[in-house]
């Protein structure tokens, strides 16, 4: 098979290296499909070098130009979107039809974004003096440096780049060092769009090697990550001594409640879609579910059956429901979570194992019999593997999905117009569904999770501009000298 080498863009210019990374497949590791340029610090330099002169040009921009840019950029996603979807398939492993949704999902927000251009950036307020005209308006940051993670390898950087390119800043790329290829394809449609060269650089590479040259240049204003919770913090607390802007969107363990008289058959669908949907590589995946003692029983059992059903395979394989793992590392770190449950007394009621092969493929994991003093309850597994748990009532059920170190989503599946209420007032997390799944909502509702799943700023919609803005307040005197 040959492999694909593909350069990385850096201030306007299609760039390669004298060493390359490797490409893999999840569903098929025994040789690299691709390669992307290993950048040495010196480039990584240069990278914020040309940054830093784009965002000179592109804060110049009229703002409606940069939105007419923006909306070619969504164009071209459509355009190439199953170019851009084979893409994700091979280097992340999702299924076809979840890469196309991604690809899709990529476009959504940069057609969202295109419109700020056209709204407000401030806003007139009352001063005290006579003949003094007060306000305040937004403006760019400059240099933002985005890092984003294997598991949405277009949707993540889409969801950074858009309003910070709309907001008039530049943005230095880094995606992860499994997933580069859909970062790639994403600068491309942004160049080819019209962007100003260095508004947009991709810093493809090792991680190790480059860390200090990404990490350490003074002309970074703004940082935005997703990830896990180690490098988060690691992050936060390198960048507050500096007086860089952070946003981090981190882990989550997510739970479902199932009461009685919730729809069952509705609440499993629902449920299994939301926890091995990317083979649970989300970090609003459902890992843990919470159901009423007198519906356990029932609700197990359709949760048994329908976890079984799901049909395990490469992605663009017709009718596969669950994709490989996205390295053998990460199968490895998901099947020992799955073991050390077993060891501390849950029950496999389905999955469990890997597959053998070139691939690194988890059967759907569910397991039973778990309780508040077991890892696999309270870490973040990441993968296929969802754990059920027994209560009584709704007041135990609120208290179990707040007890934990995350907030980052929850659902509740009942017919009490009551207990959703209660639900929605009283779990500490950032995003609440009722009656559905616990996914990322759409590009302009607010995402971002409380305590340890992220940051203050959230993502999407309006939010989001908060985080690359700064405010600038005036005031103009009229009338004579004041």
């Amino acid at each position: 098979m040959s492999v694909r080498t593909m350069e990385t863009l850096a201030g306007g210019r299609w760039v390669g290296a004298e060493s390359w990374v490797d490409v893999y497949d999840p569903a098929d590791v025994r040789a690299p499909f691709a390669r992307v340029p290993a950048l040495t610090p010196a480039q990584v330099t240069g990278v914020y070098d040309a940054a830093q002169a784009g965002f000179a040009v592109w804060r110049a921009t009229n703002p409606i130009e940069r939105s007419k840019i923006l909306a070619k950029a969504a164009v071209l996603l459509r355009v190439r979107a199953a170019e851009i979807a084979e893409a994700i398939v091979a280097e992340n492993g999702k299924t076809l039809a979840e890469a196309r949704g991604e690809a899709e999902k990529a476009a959504d927000f940069f057609e969202y974004y295109a419109a700020v251009g056209r709204q407000e950036y401030g806003s007139l307020i009352n001063d005290a003096r006579p003949d003094v005209r007060a306000g305040f308006q937004r403006e760019p940051l400059g240099v933002v440096l985005a890092i984003t993670p294997w598991n949405d390898p277009l949707i993540t950087p889409a969801r950074k780049l858009a309003p910070a390119l709309a907001a008039g800043n530049a943005v230095v790329l880094k995606p992860a060092t499994e997933t580069p290829l859909s970062g790639l394809h994403l600068a491309r449609a942004l160049h080819d769009a019209g962007l100003p060269a260095g508004v947009i650089n991709v810093v493809t590479g090792r991680t190790a090697e480059i860390s200090g040259a990404l990490l350490d240049d003074p002309r970074i204003a703004a940082v935005t990550f997703t990830g896990g919770n180690e490098v988060g913090e690691r992050l936060r607390v390198q960048l507050a001594g500096r007086g860089v802007r952070f946003q981090s969107e981190l882990g989550g363990k997510n739970a479902s409640v199932v009461l009685a008289g919730a729809n069952l058959e509705k609440a499993a669908a629902a449920v299994v879609a939301a926890s091995f949907g990317q083979a649970g590589q989300r970090c609003t995946a459902t890992s843990r579910v919470l159901v009423d003692r007198p519906v356990a029983d029932e609700f197990i059992a359709l949760l048994t059956g329908r976890v079984r059903a799901l049909r395990v395979g490469p992605g663009r394989a017709e009718g596969t429901a669950v994709g490989p793992l996205v390295s053998p590392s990460h199968r490895a770190s998901v099947l020992r979570h799955v073991a050390g449950a077993v060891e501390q007394g849950a029950r496999v009621e389905a999955g469990g194992a890997e597959i053998d092969g070139p691939g690194c493929f988890v059967t759907p994991t569910l397991l039973t019999g778990v309780t508040p003093e077991m890892d696999v309850w309270r870490d973040e597994v990441f993968g296929p593997v969802l754990a059920v748990r027994v209560v009584d009532g709704l007041d135990e059920a609120i208290a179990a999905v707040n007890d934990t170190r995350y907030g980052l989503a929850a659902a509740i599946f009942t017919d009490s117009l009551t207990a959703a209420h209660r639900f929605l007032a009283e779990a500490d997390c950032g995003q609440i569904a009722v009656n559905t799944t616990t996914s990322g909502w759409d590009v302009h509702q607010p995402f971002g999770g409380f305590r340890d799943s992220g940051s203050p700023f959230k993502e999407q919609g309006a939010e989001a501009l908060r985080f690359y803005t700064k405010v600038k307040t005036f005031a103009i005197a009229f009338g004579g000298q004041q």
